[in-house]
């Protein structure tokens, strides 16, 4: 159940001892388009008016795909050039120097981070993940980054030159964006959870009782998220957050019942989640692949999942435990046996092969759950992953059109039902109001008025300014005789083209790419 959220923060128990999050909401329309539109349309009484509003979606949605079409075409030429499997055959091509495909990778990178901020996405901070990371869900191992296998460049020179706030410790050699807030709950029994649970309180108690507590937590303390606002601003914004409540294993109560029987467990999940990262290569072959992947529906606790070149999970604390027993018998059984007044040496030797060979047994059965641990990371990675690399950047750029169109409609539809309003009228909305009047006024559809309050023309006349699309023009010609005959010439005369362009391809090798790449070097930026 997917829920529009934001920044989070860790409030703690309440009176009941509740674990439960504040999520911030994002500025983002989660409802999706169609339904959207025919829902506004609905509302609309007169037929003829409610056929102009659903004419003027369909305009304002061509139009604004035509304003990103070319931005969004550079885009993914120059992901083609960074490619992590064809990418370095396509650079080899156009016979570049180090610095400019330096130029130009920077360049891809700030295309795509814009895109993510369109797209509503964030990048995850330190107080996010710490809070996040405060508990275990399902994936009950621990993991983490091989930091070895990762570049340390890339990510590092664009934050240098775009710096940002919060950013997280990684992110010279990775980013991870977030977006949306779900619910995940699973029922079970979690027997083996439950004993590693066990296992973990009574090691704590030990630590606690010993006073060695300090001495073996390695976990830092969890650091406040700074917030700016007043008092009175907190409070008012605390009405408008989401509440989440996650239910836990480590905060189980230790009865029969529970030890025993099925329980339900809960954990906010990231909606969508996506890693940007380079692998570490050798000095004498730089690898120049980007990887963009893309996740859904990742709870909290197990953000481990989306990590890059993970290692190998170590052991969970049930196996430490079964070994550490292990170890302990061995040891007392042949001490015992040495201390023994007539220990007979074939007794000994019998008493340290059996030894030997339990403990070889114990190490084989070590590899085996390492084993079968990577197979359960791998087939979670295997469910949660949407997309990579030309697939995710198509969703992000749809996912784009489809926020901007939705915006303009919404805006719109407020004005024509309203009157004139003006956009600083003090009250919250979840998407940036401020960009879509001026996609409106960019669309020539609305006006101000001598004291600069806001007003929409008519939908006639709206679409009158709009005017007849291209999609429109094409939709007319297939459904007249006359315009099969005129889009059967249209498309020979595509073919044509489609065929003079294959054959000059052939001719002049890669000259087109080279001039795409030229330009590219001296464009400012796509926004």
């Amino acid at each position: 159940m997917p829920i529009s959220g934001g920044r989070m923060k860790e409030v703690g128990p309440t009176v009941r001892s509740k674990d439960v999050m504040r999520l911030e909401r994002e500025s983002v329309i989660p409802i999706l388009k169609p339904k959207l539109i025919m829902t506004l349309a609905n509302l609309i009484e007169h037929g003829t008016d409610r056929a102009e509003f659903l004419k003027l979606c369909k305009r304002v949605e061509y139009t604004i795909r035509a304003w990103y079409l070319l931005q969004f075409e550079d885009l993914m030429q120059l992901h083609s050039l960074f490619d992590p499997v064809r990418g370095a055959q396509r650079l080899e091509q156009q016979n570049l120097s180090s610095e400019e495909i330096d130029v130009l990778e920077q360049n891809f990178l700030t295309y795509l981070f814009q895109v993510m901020e369109k797209s509503n996405f964030k990048i995850v901070t330190d107080e996010e993940i710490e809070v996040a990371q405060s508990g275990q869900y399902l994936l009950n191992l621990p993991i983490k980054v091989d930091e070895s296998k990762l570049d340390r460049t890339l990510l590092a020179k664009y934050f240098r030159d775009h710096p940002l706030e919060n950013l997280p410790g990684f992110s010279d050699k990775y980013v991870i964006f977030r977006r949306g807030i779900g619910i995940d709950r699973t029922t079970d029994y979690f027997f083996n959870e439950k004993l590693d649970v066990i296992i973990a309180r009574t090691w704590s108690w030990l630590l606690k009782i010993s006073r060695l507590e300090k001495l073996f937590s390695r976990k830092p303390a969890i650091t406040p998220i700074p917030d700016a606002k007043k008092t009175d601003e907190v409070t008012a914004d605390k009405e408008e957050d989401l509440f989440v409540e996650r239910i836990r294993l480590e905060k189980l109560e230790l009865n029969l019942k529970n030890l025993l029987g099925k329980i339900t467990i809960q954990e906010p999940t990231f909606d969508r989640m996506i890693v940007v990262y380079r692998r570490a290569s050798d000095k004498a072959k730089k690898d120049r692949g980007i990887f963009v992947k893309h996740f859904k529906s990742i709870p909290m606790a197990d953000m481990e999942l989306v990590l890059p070149e993970k290692k190998n999970p170590s052991l969970t604390p049930m196996d430490w435990v079964k070994f550490l027993i292990s170890v302990v018998i061995g040891l007392v059984t042949l001490t015992s046996s040495l201390e023994m007044p007539k220990a007979d040496i074939w007794v000994v030797a019998a008493i340290l092969s059996g030894l030997i060979g339990y403990c070889a047994k114990i190490y084989f059965s070590f590899q085996q759950n390492m084993v079968t641990y990577q197979n359960l990371i791998t087939q979670s990675m295997y469910d949660k992953q949407l997309d990579s690399g030309r697939g995710t950047i198509l969703h992000l750029c749809d996912d784009v059109i489809q926020q901007e169109v939705k915006e303009v409609i919404v805006s719109y539809f407020i004005l024509m039902e309203q009157g004139k309003a003006t956009v600083e009228f003090g009250e919250r909305c979840n998407f940036e109001v401020q960009d879509a009047v001026e996609k409106l006024e960019k669309l020539s559809i609305i006006g101000r008025d001598s004291v600069g309050r806001i007003y929409c023309a008519p939908l006639k006349r709206a679409n009158d300014i709009i005017g007849p699309t291209t999609e429109e023009l094409i939709c007319s010609f297939q459904h007249s005789d006359n315009g099969r005959r005129i889009s059967n010439s249209f498309i020979s005369f595509i073919s044509i083209i489609v065929v003079l362009l294959i054959i000059k391809k052939t001719n002049l090798g890669n000259r087109t790419e080279n001039f795409f790449v030229f330009n590219t070097l001296r464009r400012k930026s796509v926004y």
